[in-house]
Formats: structure tokens, sequence, C-alpha cells
């Protein structure tokens, strides 16, 4: 193939879209373009598709920008745990993306600490707690681990068919992903120990990948083999998450991935559909549709839930300052966690909060306010307070 021709095909906007790719230059054209591709541009992984060939993607396509990983990576030791705010849109998002039922006052009951009362907040208390597996850093992510996340977060809300056999850590059966026709097939189970074994060790070792997309490449392999009969989606973006608190990214528990991923449901699963399509044509999974997918919806969207550090670095001032007191303090923290850069009123926060009284509480919202910290709007006879973002 000629050079300006494979770079003409390579710099093309389509690049990932493969069958498109056949009607703007030729099907012929394609075949030499992916044989290139396969000896000299694919970055390959050593995890493996169903045919037994290592997984790739294209590295000049996939980047992520740096401000993703910035967000990422700035330290939120103020916020304490997981926050109440991105933990209530992540459990309410993960579920609506696999259109089961929850609601946001059954989400806060559980979250409040009360027992659930039905099948749709056993749910919600399922992820509740596979968050706070995953956000405890001493919790490895090893076969056993993740074997225990499922059964935190998937295994008490299951139909006793889609249940484990006892003593599997995987399915023990075929499983099929249907929508108008039969769109994956999951790894045929007798595989699914070996590959998940791979899975493991792909995550255990250093490689050259950017840490972003290989937690978005992990996130795609699970959904990929399909190891449970239910539950695959959620764990899917569990691991995802996990993976980025493993490496050291502080904010990642202040980042409702799934938020993102609900706002942009049908181009996460067509990512999905695109990559196997391309394979078709190709021979190999390529998940660069995948990774340009989270690019592009997810992690070039996340500075929109995070403080900004300016406002960070201005608490952080008053407080070495001596201008802020413990209680105003706890106050600060409390706001960020439950509401995150959500509005809230003082009575709002006094009831919430619990443990201050109203003049308390309005008093350090007018002084951080006076800080830069918080913004108000007025709602003709009701103000409502929100933290500068």
């Amino acid at each position: 193939m000629d050079a300006s021709l494979f770079a003409k095909m390579l710099s093309d906007k389509s690049v990932t879209n493969l069958k498109i790719m056949q009607y703007k230059f030729s099907a012929e054209d394609v075949n030499e373009f992916v044989d290139i591709l396969k000896k000299m541009i694919y970055q390959y992984l050593n995890i493996y598709g169903f045919n037994g060939n290592r997984i790739a993607y294209l590295h000049n396509v996939a980047i992520v920008h740096i401000n993703a990983v910035k967000i990422l990576l700035t330290p939120q030791s103020v916020y304490g745990k997981y926050g109440i705010n991105a933990m209530e849109n992540e459990i309410h998002s993960t579920l609506n993306i696999e259109n089961i039922q929850s609601s946001r006052e059954s989400i806060r009951r559980i979250l409040n600490g009360y027992a659930p009362e039905n099948e749709d907040e056993n749910r919600i208390f399922g992820i509740k707690k596979g968050l706070e597996f995953i956000g405890d850093t001493e919790n490895k992510i090893t076969e056993e681990n993740i074997y225990k996340l499922y059964q935190y977060a998937i295994y008490n809300s299951l139909a006793e068919d889609d249940k484990l056999l006892s003593g599997n850590l995987y399915r023990h059966d075929s499983v099929y992903i249907v929508g108008d026709k039969v769109e994956h097939t999951g790894l045929p189970h007798d595989k699914l120990p070996q590959y998940m074994n791979d899975l493991v060790s792909f995550i255990e070792t250093d490689s050259n990948m950017d840490d972003l997309l290989k937690a978005a490449a992990i996130h795609f392999y699970i959904s990929y083999l399909h190891p449970y009969f239910d539950g695959n989606g959620r764990m899917a973006r569990l691991i995802h998450l996990w993976y980025l608190v493993q490496q050291g990214y502080p904010s990642t528990l202040f980042t409702p991935l799934s938020m993102y991923i609900e706002k942009s449901k049908s181009e996460y699963y067509n990512a999905f559909t695109l990559t196997e399509q391309n394979a078709k044509i190709s021979g190999v999974i390529d998940i660069t549709p995948f990774l340009v997918y989270f690019i592009d919806n997810v992690y070039n969207k996340l500075n929109e839930n995070i403080p900004k550090t300016d406002s960070l670095k201005v608490y952080e001032k008053s407080l070495a300052d001596g201008i802020i007191t413990e209680k105003e303090k706890e106050l600060w923290n409390f706001v960020l966690s439950s509401y995150g850069i959500n509005e809230f009123s003082t009575k709002q926060l006094e009831r919430d909060f619990g443990n201050a009284a109203y003049a308390t509480i309005r008093g350090f919202v007018l002084k951080f306010e006076k800080l830069g910290l918080f913004t108000h709007q007025k709602y003709r006879n009701r103000v409502k307070y929100r933290l500068v973002n």
C-alpha cells in the first residue's frame, strides 16, 4: 500500500469503523490497511480474544487528555471516604444503565444506614457494599477478591437460576446477551478460569498503557467474557473504578463514572457492538472504539462534577491560616460529601448535618461565600447555595 494512502486512512475520522472505511476506500484497501496495523501499528495487550489472539488497540487514536489525569490525581484528602453525593449518583446510574429501577429516595435511605425493605433496595445495598469494598485500598484485585466483590454487590439480588454454583468463581453454563437478535455470546464457561486468571495477571503487571485506558480495557474485557449469568455490566463498572483506586487516583471515588455512561448509554453499547463488528472484518479484537468512547464521553467530561483546584487551595490556605474552625471544617466536608456541586439551602444543611444550630449553619455559609467557596441563587423567597465550580 502507498504510504500516503495508509497515512490518509489512519488519520480518517472513521478509522474505528471498518465498514464505513470499506465504503470510503475499498474492501481491498481496508484489508491491506489492517494487515499493516497488525504488523506495525497495533499495541497488543496480554489478554485474549475467544480465538486465542491478543487484544489490541491503536495508541495514536486513543489519547487521554491530560486534564482528565490531573483531575483524578488531584488529592481529595478533605473529602474523607466516598462522597455521599457521588455514591448516590453512581448507584442510581449503574442500575439505570441496565434498566433496573431505583429511586433516589430509596438510595438515600440505604446510604443513611437503613436496612433494605424490598428487592430494589437490596440491589442498592449491594452496590453500596461493593463501592465500600473497592474503596478500601487493602482489597487488592485478585480472583478471590473479584468473587467477594460479586458476592457483596450482585449475588444477594439474583434469582436462584442466575446464582453461581457453590465453589464456582464464575458461571457454569453458556450465556447470551440478547437484543432484537443475539448480539454477543459470552466466553465458553470452561475457559473462564484461564481467561480471568490472564485478566488478573494483566491488571497486576505494569505496562506502557495509560492507566485510564487500561481501566477501560479491563471494563471492556469483563463485559466481553461475561463471567456471570447476571450483573456483568455492574461488575465491569465497579472493577473499572477499583483499578483506578488501586493505581492511586484519589478522586476516583468522587467521580460517578456510571453517570456519564448513562448520559451516553446508546454510544456505550454501540462501542461494544462496533468492536465486534470490526473483528469480523479484521480478525482482531481491536478495542479502540471502546477506548475512544470513554475518552469522549467520560474522561473528557470529568471536570463537570469535580471541585476546581483553586477552590481547594483557598480552603486549604484558610484552614492553615486558622480562619476556619473545627465545626466549619466538619460542615465543609459534609457539604462536599453530601451535595457535591448540587444546590442546598441552609435549612436543608441544618437538617441533614444534624449537629449544629441554625445560627452556626448560616454563619458558616455566609463566611464561605465571602471566601469565594460558595455562591448563591435566589428563587423568590428562597436562597440556595452551591460550591463554586
